[in-house]
């Protein structure tokens, strides 16, 4: 549990930012809400740049406020998706008013702190994504393969 006053403005900070980056505002007539991160991604590579460097800052703020090593690494992930899946041209934009990991990354933070939960270290999320990775790779690599092996 967060004891002292700076912990707790920088997590404050933290909700602030989440909120203003991903649920800010609301269209009209709908539950359907937005902030920041999906106007300023309309903004080719830049805007795209800019919210990640946003994400990567409340990070910071976890990691300084004594975050474990799984609960940012599921953190990290979230930005991970949203940043990738976010430079897609339009459709990117659309995932980001969907996945809102900023919002993901709030509700983890307050898993964290409030309920004690996401304990421990990275590894047990770090080992799936890597063998995956792996995965990937080695599919991309039989594919060129393939590919080239089909072209002689």
């Amino acid at each position: 549990m967060i004891q002292s006053s700076s912990h707790k403005r920088g997590l404050k900070q933290i909700e602030f930012l989440a909120k203003l980056m991903d649920s800010r505002f609301r269209v009209p007539g709908t539950d359907i809400r937005f902030g920041l991160d999906g106007i300023i991604g309309l903004i080719p590579v830049a805007g795209d740049l800019s919210t990640f460097a946003v994400s990567g800052y409340m990070l910071i703020i976890l990691a300084r406020n004594g975050a474990s090593g799984f609960l940012l690494a599921r953190m990290i992930l979230n930005v991970l998706i949203d940043a990738v899946v976010g430079m897609i041209p339009f459709l990117g934009d659309l995932f980001d008013v969907a996945f809102k990991a900023n919002m993901r990354n709030l509700r983890l933070m307050q898993e964290h702190y409030i309920e004690g939960r996401h304990r421990g270290t990275a590894w047990k999320l770090i080992i799936p994504v890597l063998i995956v990775l792996f995965l990937i790779l080695a599919a991309i690599v039989w594919l060129g393969y393939k590919l080239l092996s089909g072209l002689f």
